[in-house]
Parts: C-alpha cells; structure tokens; sequence
C-alpha cells in the first residue's frame, strides 16, 4: 500500500510526519512523494492561524480532487486542525475520507488500513489536552540510568539502531518512529512537545497539551541517527525551549545537554529554536553563546514592547530588559543572530504602543522579524477582550511596521559586510548570477532569515561548512567569498 505524507505548518510538523512515516514504512506501507501517485494521502494540517486553517483546507480539498482518476482511494487529515476541531472538521469536510487526532498516531497504519477498506471512521470530540500528555516518542514507564552530565535521568533509550530503509528507533522500542522525508543537510529535532505558558491570544496548549520533555538520552540517540543520516545541522524544535528540563527536575538541562549534541559525532551545528525572553536564563545565553558547534543564533519571542500590551498577552517584559537581554548576548558573541515575531494590532493597542515597539525594533538591530496582524482565536482569552480594532487599522499598523523592519532587516545584514562567517551549503546552482553554491551562515535559520550565496572560490558539496567573507547584501540575504 502507497502513502503520500503532505506536511504543512511548523518544523515540529515535519518531525510529526517523519514519526508517522517511520509507522507506516515499519507496517508494510510503501511511501511515495507524488500524492497522485498514492493510495492514501495524508496531510498533516496546521490549526494556528486563520490563513494556515485555510491552506490545511485548500490542501485537503485539491488532495480529495485526485480521487477517482487515478490511484488515490483515501484522503486523511491528521495534524493540528485535525486535533483541534475533530468531529466539527469531519463533518464539515465530507471529502476527506477520515479525520485523525494525535491519539491514532500510536496505531496509525492500523487506521490507514481500515480507512481503504471503506470502514467509517468516528472523528474524537476535542479535548482540552492541556491536562494530558502529547503524543509523542516518549516512554514515561522509563528506568532510571545515569547520563554523564545529568545524573540519574529517566529514560526510554538505549544506543539507537537504524534498519535497511533509514528508521530511526529507540533499541528498547517495539517499532521505528521516524524515517526522513526530506533531504538536505539539516534536520528538525524535537526537544519536547506541548506549552504550560497560558498567552492570551494563543491556543495551541489547548490542543498540543500540556508541556513535556523528552528525555536527554533519547534526544542524543536521534541526534546520532540524524548525524548517521547525513545531517550536518540539527534545529532543535518545541513550543517553548527555555522550560527544556523542568518537568524533568531540571531547568537548566539544555545548557548541559547542548555541549553534548555539539560533540556528535558528525554534526557541526546545532541551533535552538523558540526562546521565551523572560524565561531566558543567563546560564542558557552563555551556553548558545559560547559553545563550540552550537549556532550563536537566539530566536526570541518578543511579540511586542509595550509593557501594557504584553501583560494584555499575558507575557511578561518591556523595551529596557528586551535591550539588557541583547546586550548580554552581544557582549558574548558581537555577531550572534538574533531573530523574532511581534503581533501589531493586539485589542487594547494605541498608536503609542506602536510607536514604543518601533523604538525598540530600531534599537535591537535584530537580524529578522516577523510581523503578524491579530486575528481572533477562538477558544483564546483575547478573543474575548475589549478594544479591538478593525480590519484597515490592523493592515494599516503591520504595514508600518514591516516597512520598518523591511529597511532595519536590510540595514542589519549591510552591518555584516567584511564578517567572517561560515556557510552550510544547501544547494548548488552554478547558473545563479555568478554564484557557485547557497546556503545558510551561523546567524541564519532555515527557511526564515535568508541565505547566503557564495561567489566562485573552489569546489562545493552539498553539506560543506564553507568559510567565507560577506561581501555583499540583497535584504536579508548575503552573498559572500570563500576564503582561500
């Protein structure tokens, strides 16, 4: 049997569609990338915002288009949406042919299998999950070992193995639960799964569940695999990486456990993802910054400046210990990278509260930002609040402030013209105007904050650490020389 795995959202995504493909490859399905040439399609939805809710419809609606005329029998929805909406989401979209939440991952081939053979489905009625454990590759009836570095930890590993077809499993698991889908010398790797955090305009807890790590030795195990894969890069992913450890008796366990992936053998770079400006600990600043082999790259949830906003938010913070925070890191690593999302808009926001967050934007000289109008959520507190402001308003304000941003983001990377950087190469394209390869400096994070391209200077490899010097800037984007 064929499946077709079409992920949409967020890198802790593409690691939920990587566990189910290890599922489905270790129960006998076959996976192909075309979903025409599929069996089942799976699409793993996202359910954050209004216009991810409606590319996880689009997506499942051309998916259905190809039954009928061709090989495609079934269209599956799992994911976010999926988990969010449950039985609303099945009864609205007749087209998909089952409605999956996080509790059939576990047995997933198994509902494949009677979704083909024309069994009706019942989609779950959804839960407040925050009062549950996520789905996840975690055995919490896991012994007690002793991890140098950690103590005595519970854990569900033992050394890793790797079969003939490249799945990943835990030695003392009963199946594999990740096979790669993509390829490319960086990987996402999950630190942990769900957010006790309670902001006001976010719903994610309430179908993510409640905030639990995995275990150091498991995550070192994959980290391993990863690197026995070909990865060069590990992007370790989470709602929030700055609580990594607490429900395990331990805050400050990234900082230990970071030194470790950094010495896998194989890997050359391993980057953080999603800090909480008000969680993140000096110890936790020192160790991204000074560590050999962990990106100097803090990707810092701000969302706003105005004090007034933020505690509306329900977070926590103000444009003097958003600056104190960046100068500690800057004074580690002058050139560390330092990216982050604000919300403009927010109910309540006056046209001071802008104004306050464009003054810190100029002052924090951050690398990118990304700028988000507010919409409601439902489910949320904020939905419920008072002060909202209009559709044009909200436009208007994302409109100042990304034109802003668009002339800081450049300003930022012209700064960095004449530094030393080095480059992970992603891509060869001798045809790009001159460049040879393209790729990614420390500073940069897949995907989001740009590229570096490098001008002819010897001969490149995808997954090269190339070191080069900046020469040049196109917005966000570099372009750099390889040393000689």
């Amino acid at each position: 049997m064929t499946v077709a795995l079409v992920t949409l959202g967020c890198a802790r995504n593409d690691v939920d569609s990587e566990e189910l493909a290890g599922r489905l490859a270790a129960d006998g399905f076959r996976l192909v990338d075309d979903p025409a040439d599929a069996q089942t399609v799976v699409v793993n939805t996202c359910g954050f915002v209004d216009a991810a809710k409606k590319d996880s419809l689009d997506t499942l609606l051309a998916a259905s288009d190809l039954k009928g005329s061709g090989t495609t029998q079934a269209v599956v929805a799992v994911g976010c949406l999926a988990e969010r909406y449950g039985k609303e989401l099945a009864d609205s979209l007749p087209e998909a042919d089952a409605v999956l939440g996080f509790d059939d991952y576990p047995d997933i081939a198994a509902r494949l299998r009677s979704v083909l053979a024309g069994e009706a489905h019942v989609a779950h009625v959804p839960r407040d999950r925050r009062t549950l454990l996520p789905i996840s590759p975690v055995d919490r009836d896991a012994t007690t070992v002793s991890v140098p570095g950690h103590g005595a930890v519970a854990s569900a590993v033992t050394p890793a193995s790797t079969d003939a077809v490249g799945l990943y499993a835990p030695a003392s698991g009963p199946r594999p639960v990740r096979r790669r889908l993509a390829g490319g010398p960086m990987a996402p790797l999950k630190l942990a799964s769900g957010c006790d955090r309670r902001c006001s305009f976010c719903a994610i807890p309430s179908f993510r569940g409640s905030f639990v790590s995995r275990r150091p030795t498991e995550v070192l195990a994959e980290a391993r695999w990863l690197a026995g894969e070909g990865v060069r890069e590990v992007f370790l992913v989470s709602e929030n990486s700055t609580s990594y450890g607490k429900d395990l008796g331990d805050l400050r366990l990234l900082e230990t456990l970071l030194p470790e992936l950094a010495a896998v053998e194989g890997l050359a770079r391993i980057r953080v993802s999603y800090l909480q400006p008000a969680e993140t600990r000096p110890g936790l600043v020192e160790a991204i910054a000074t560590t050999p082999g962990v990106s100097r790259y803090f990707d810092l949830s701000f969302q706003h400046a105005s004090a007034a906003v933020l505690r509306r938010m329900r977070r926590f913070g103000d444009p003097e210990s958003f600056l104190d925070l960046l100068a500690r890191i800057r004074a580690l690593s002058p050139s560390a990278g330092v990216r982050s999302n604000v919300i403009v808009g927010f109910p309540g926001e006056t046209e001071a509260d802008v104004e306050t967050l464009c003054d810190f934007l100029v002052g924090a000289r951050l690398d990118v930002t990304g700028v988000f109008g507010y919409s409601d959520e439902e489910g949320t507190e904020a939905a419920g609040m008072v002060g909202k402001h209009d559709d044009d308003e909200i436009r208007a304000r994302v409109e100042h402030v990304s034109d802003l941003v668009e002339q800081l983001t450049a300003q930022r990377a012209e700064e960095r013209i004449g530094e030393d950087v080095v480059v992970l190469v992603e891509s060869l394209d001798p045809a790009d105007d001159g460049a040879v390869a393209e790729g990614r400096a420390d500073h940069q994070g897949p995907e989001v904050d740009g590229t570096t391209r490098l001008l002819p200077g010897g001969s490149h490899r995808v997954g090269d650490l190339v070191p080069a010097v900046v020469v040049a800037a196109e917005g966000a984007d570099l372009v750099a020389e390889p040393r000689r």
